[in-house]
Formats: C-alpha cells, structure tokens, sequence
C-alpha cells in the first residue's frame, strides 16, 4: 500500500527543511511541523494503520526518541504492544545492547531483555522518523532477533536514498519508507 499522490505532498509539504543544522551543509528535515499540523499527522498515522493492520503484528518498536512519537500511537491503534528501543543506560531492567558506528566513533542502543517475551516468535514493526546511514535501524532489528523475535518490516516517515542505509537495512528486513529524498 502506497500513499496516493495528494497524501504524499500532504506530509511533504509538512515537513520543514532546516539548512546547516547540526552542522554545515546538512539540510536536517524537521518533522516537528508535521506533528503539529493535525491534518498531515492524521493521514500519516491513518496510511500507517490501514497499511499495518493486515500484518498480524504482535508488537510495534520504536527507536528512541521520534520513533516513540508515531510507534506508541500506531500500536495503540493497532491494539499491540509497543516497545521502545533505548539509548544505552535509559532502560530500567535488564537489556541486552547493540553497538553501532557512527561517523566518529560508536553508539549503543538497548531493549529489555524481556520486551518480546510474551509472545513466542513474535512479530515486530520497527518505526523511526528517518533512514540515513542505517546505523541506529540496523541496530535496532538485530536487537529485535536478539530478543527473541521477528522483525517483519522497519518504516521510516523519510528515507535518505542518497545514503546507503536503506539498501544495508534491506540485507536484514523489508524496509518502506512514505517520503524518499534523493
């Protein structure tokens, strides 16, 4: 299921570019403004629902902090469970962790060890704002299998495909993303 043309420029034209930011030359999308506007958020998370609701879901995953934004609410209206995907030393309980690389050095990311444990094989969707490089997502779903579970599929609201990691993600899982920047 793909979003017709009048919802993709919907939730493009909710999306605002930030020039320089964090630093030159990046142009960061800001998806703030599309949070804030009830109409693109509304087809947004409808699209989402009607795309996911035939998938048999037992959870949703979130990677922290904007993924918790549109998978907490897709869960909800799915009837799962969600599970948020953590930053090293946020979570509580025991986790199990990742570690990723970044351009300068390396990252860690977290889940309970005990997020999936109630369902035997389950089936995840991972949820993010954005695909850049595909360090964090990547990350994400081999956390996922760690955990004990599937991940079925990872969604991202915009996918950097003049990046390589949407092609790395898909080596692991189906990935779709709504809005594509070349």
């Amino acid at each position: 299921m793909q979003l017709s043309a009048t919802e993709r420029k919907i939730i493009e034209n909710s999306i605002r570019d930030i020039k320089d930011f964090p630093k030159p030359g990046i142009i960061f999308k800001d998806i703030t403004t599309l949070l804030n506007d009830k109409q693109a958020y509304g087809v947004l998370m409808n699209h989402l629902y009607q795309k996911y609701k035939s998938y048999n879901l037992d959870y949703v995953a979130g990677i922290d902090a904007r993924g918790f934004i549109f998978g907490a609410a897709l869960a909800q209206m799915l009837g799962i469970g969600f599970v948020p995907i953590r930053k090293k030393g946020k979570l509580p309980y025991t986790t199990i962790s990742e570690k990723y690389a970044l351009e300068y050095g390396v990252d860690e990311i977290e889940v309970h060890l005990d997020a999936f444990s109630g369902i035997q094989d389950a089936k995840v969707l991972l949820i993010d704002d954005l695909i850049a490089t595909g360090g964090t997502a990547n990350a994400a779903a081999k956390l996922i299998h760690q955990a004990g579970a599937t991940c079925v599929e990872a969604c991202f609201v915009i996918g950097l495909s003049f990046l390589d990691g949407i092609a790395t993600l898909k080596e692991t899982t189906e990935v779709y993303t709504l809005v594509e920047v070349n």
